[in-house]
């Protein structure tokens, strides 16, 4: 092991191919040979990977996944503390992106160790690209909610989100998940499901969201990511009272409390503040049957 307890090591994140072997960075060949430690999602991927680059691994490799990753972190930190460099690599993209990877780098950041990254291939990036909506502005959602109830709930909070939204999903789950993404997002919402990137069978299908649960209906294979197009900016004229406090609502559902989901709403449709509160009111009313405004919100 290289370096002292007085010297602390390096930890290096290297992304990994998503699919084709060639877009493997250049780096990557060099640093799994040298470093004194590399940890890795599936040790026998990582097998396949050096013997496609023709790399001899020159240190200890340890398997580093979901399952492990709370006891393993601790050691990998003690290693880094005493001089090591320890190169993090998952299955395939960027560590720490839907990948094991932050609580290692938040626990050597911690100890002041040295954080780098030998960049590479990202499905979220390549997907974006090749979506053909806007990438301006986006954001990474991950993997929704197995629950059809909690996916749904997760979906309607970015509803109005202006960004292009970004998700992974399983293949076994997209048909439900392009059927909840048209129904929080309404029909008509443009999007791109793009599989197996940069692998032989790679399909990127664009479309509405209700074309594109159609055509998933029949099944779809591979390893998946979800682009979905940015909600269309709306003027104060366009939001009736039900959408206010419909927004007030995912907010609530969300977690805020109802005088701040008032006050946000408000602030988003350039509205005073009054007038979402009334239309809460009025909602709240109807809803318990009485005619009467309400003298306030409990």
């Amino acid at each position: 092991m290289t370096g002292s307890a007085d010297s602390p090591g390096t930890l290096v994140l290297a992304g990994t191919p998503i699919g084709d072997v060639a877009d493997a960075p250049p780096r990557l060949a060099a640093e799994l040979a040298s470093a004194d430690v590399v940890a890795a999602e599936d040790t026998r991927r990582l097998r396949r990977l050096t013997q496609a680059l023709g790399v001899q691994i020159g240190g200890r490799v340890v398997s580093y996944f979901e399952g492990n990753e709370s006891a393993r972190t601790p050691e990998l930190v003690e290693a880094l503390a005493g001089g090591a460099r320890v190169l993090l690599v998952t299955d395939a993209g960027m560590p720490s992106v839907s990948d094991p990877g932050y609580r290692l780098v938040a626990a050597a950041v911690e100890r002041d160790v040295r954080v780098t990254a030998v960049p590479g291939p990202s499905a979220v990036l390549t997907a974006l690209a090749l979506s053909g909506l806007p990438v301006d502005r986006f954001c990474f959602e991950g993997f929704l909610p197995r629950k059809a109830g909690e996916r749904l709930s997760r979906l309607r909070e970015v509803a109005e989100d202006r960004r292009t939204l970004v998700y992974f999903e399983a293949p076994h789950r997209i048909d439900d998940t392009l059927a909840a993404m048209a129904e929080a997002f309404g029909d008509e919402r443009r999007a791109a499901v793009c599989r197996e990137l940069t692998k032989t069978y790679e399909e990127v299908k664009r479309g509405s969201l209700q074309e594109l649960a159609e055509w998933a209906a029949d099944g779809v294979r591979g390893e998946i990511t979800v682009v979905v197009e940015g909600a269309p900016e709306k003027s104060a004229a366009d939001l009736g009272p039900d959408e206010l406090v419909r927004r007030v609502r995912v907010r609530e559902e969300a977690g805020e409390r109802r005088k701040e989901a008032i006050a946000a709403v408000a602030a988003e449709a350039g509205l005073p503040k009054r007038e979402v509160f009334d239309a809460v009111v009025a909602a709240k009313n109807a809803d318990r049957g009485s005619p009467s405004a309400g003298k306030g919100l409990s």
